[in-house]
């Protein structure tokens, strides 16, 4: 459980996905803002395998599900959001603010995945898929700029 909510940030009160969310961009910026894509890809690649074990175990052995306080999975996010985006701040608050609205409103594909897929897979999927369409508004926000 500790690992699962982000090292005890998620059971902060208040909104513990904005919590770990933050806690993604953060560690994120300290270990892989620097490093080549493939070493970002790999790292979130490698978090949302572990977690999806980490959570499908939590589920089977606790009957815990997509609890709020489990924020691994907004980490994950996070991390493939950011790995997919230019290093600049502007354009990382930018993906952070859109993973949290599609986090949260879950437009389709993102509510298709939290509805539709079960176990820890599922608890990660929605963030995967809301991850991956925040990088992509940012890049089309982006490309709309110049």
């Amino acid at each position: 459980m500790f690992v699962a909510t982000g090292f005890g940030i998620g059971l902060l009160p208040g909104a513990p996905g904005t919590y770990g969310s933050l806690l993604g961009v953060a560690t994120w910026w300290l270990a892989f803002a620097q490093a080549p894509l493939a070493v970002q890809l790999s790292s979130a690649a490698l978090l949302i395998v572990a977690g999806t074990w980490l959570l499908h175990r939590l589920g089977a052995k606790r009957g815990i599900g997509d609890d709020p306080a489990i924020v691994l999975d907004e980490i994950a996010g996070m991390w493939l959001t950011l790995a997919l985006l230019p290093p600049d701040v502007l354009v990382m608050a930018s993906g952070f603010l859109l993973f949290r609205l599609f986090d949260i409103v879950k437009p389709w594909p993102v509510s298709w995945a939290d509805n539709r897929v079960p176990g820890g897979f599922g608890v990660m999927l929605d963030d995967i898929v809301a991850g991956v369409l925040a990088a992509i508004a940012v890049h089309v926000v982006m490309w709309h700029l110049g």
